[in-house]
């Protein structure tokens, strides 16, 4: 460490300076903590649910995204209309745009695909 020089303000040291080659060693952790805080400014900001692309991309490109959902989910339309106690035809209607859904059905289908109501709207 006899090759660090300081810089003082006010009677405290303020700066080093060191050899490049120290730099040179000490980068990649430099990288890394930086990466650290910007993760953990991220998760404090976090709500815990993100829009994967494909089905973001997949609403942007018209599709319903009840469906844009429940393909990402690898659900077919009988499952999920089994399992939100609705008909498949219902369920087809919907995702093709020609029926808007009672909102007690939104609500059931958006609990199968693991979502809320306000992202099945499109």
């Amino acid at each position: 460490m006899n090759n660090i020089q300081f810089i003082e303000q006010n009677g405290k040291r303020e700066y080093a300076i060191i050899p490049m080659s120290l730099f040179e060693k000490i980068a990649p952790s430099l990288e890394e903590l930086d990466d650290i805080a910007d993760l953990e400014e991220f998760r404090s900001h976090d709500d815990g649910f993100r829009i994967p692309e494909a089905v973001a991309n997949s609403i942007l490109d018209g599709t319903q995204p009840i469906k844009a959902w429940r393909t990402h989910r690898e659900l077919t339309q009988d499952e999920v209309a089994n399992q939100a106690g609705i008909s498949k035809a219902y369920l087809s209607q919907i995702e093709n745009k020609k029926r808007v859904g009672a909102l007690k059905s939104l609500k059931a289908i958006a609990s199968v695909l693991g979502v809320t109501v306000d992202d099945l709207e499109g």
